[in-house]
């Protein structure tokens, strides 16, 4: 499982992306959080507002720091 933070390197990226960490470490997941700060590649997912949140190139969340429980969630289904 791929998971993608998209953002530009703002404070609520950086969150995002621990966020995120904590979510695969609680789930036990064999995951990989990759940070995007490249504009081009944010934009070619369609991304207009950042902090996003990408699972396996589709994004699940935009505009939002999800806590580490709704990321969860989102991991689960």
């Amino acid at each position: 499982m791929k998971i993608q933070v998209l953002g530009t390197g703002c404070a609520k990226c950086k969150q995002l992306t621990a966020n995120a960490e904590k979510a695969v470490a609680a789930l036990g997941l064999a995951a990989c959080v990759e940070k995007v700060e490249d504009l081009r590649e944010i934009m070619k997912l369609g991304v207009m507002t950042t902090p996003a949140l990408a699972v396996d190139g589709v994004v699940r969340s935009s505009g939002k720091v999800l806590s580490p429980e709704a990321i969860g969630e989102l991991l689960r289904r």
